[in-house]
């Protein structure tokens, strides 16, 4: 586990920055969602069994520069990768859930040097998305979707202790007083020059902008540590 710390950090190490801006954002958010709980919620279709990027978000700012639009011949060179790492689940063939998370997000990621284009942008989340592996963290330790049901501080504990900082896990609750909730969203956080971070903890006095709190698609919320969870097979 240390092991695994010490080669990420290093391997991110080359790519750090100073955040000098009083105004900056103080935390990237690394969203990763499980498609068939997406899909479930969203009434699509999608044959994919990994879990894919939602975005890379910023913890400070929203929509940040509306006249910076997206161009997707920019991240041309991408396209088969964030075809299968962040694909839009509700519209396979279009590009109009990258535009919008660079419109969201990404402007606002780009106050700082080392994401200050599209292509860098969306190439740096990608890197983290492939070094994080959560897919493959969770299948080493035996979580795989399943029709039985695991403990929440189960996932809990091999996520964060893998990775060594708190993460922020999500689920629907189908109702108020389901037995179970569904597994469906995981966010992995990092600081600005791309080291791993506690996703609750912050490095500024100033709150978590509740907008990206908000981010996450309607009925995901934090898991109750309380009630047991359903990671759904693929339909």
């Amino acid at each position: 586990m240390k092991l695994f710390l010490l080669h990420f950090l290093a391997a991110t190490a080359a790519s750090a920055f100073v955040m000098s801006p009083p105004h900056m954002w103080t935390k990237l958010i690394l969203t990763h969602h499980w498609p068939t709980t997406f899909c479930e919620m969203e009434h699509c279709q999608s044959t994919i069994d990994s879990w894919t990027l939602h975005g890379l978000w910023p913890d400070k700012g929203i929509e940040c520069n509306s006249s910076w639009h997206f161009n997707v011949s920019l991240i041309e060179d991408l396209i088969p990768d964030m075809d299968k790492s962040w694909p839009d689940l509700i519209s396979p063939e279009s590009p109009k859930f990258w535009k919008y998370e660079w419109q969201k997000h990404g402007t606002c990621a780009a106050k700082a040097e080392s994401l200050n284009s599209q292509h860098k942008y969306f190439s740096k989340a990608l890197e983290l998305y492939h070094k994080a592996d959560l897919d493959s963290v969770l299948k080493k330790f035996g979580i795989t979707p399943s029709k039985q049901y695991y403990p929440f501080a189960h996932i809990e504990e091999v996520i964060d202790s893998f990775y060594g900082i708190k993460s922020k896990i999500q689920c629907v609750h189908p109702s108020k007083n389901a037995v179970y909730q569904i597994l469906g969203q995981i966010e992995i956080c990092f600081t600005p020059d791309f080291s791993l971070m506690d996703c609750e903890k912050e490095s500024s006095k100033k709150p978590l902008n509740s907008s990206v709190k908000a981010e996450a698609k309607s009925g995901f919320s934090v898991c109750d540590p309380n009630v047991p969870v359903y990671y759904p097979p693929m339909i």
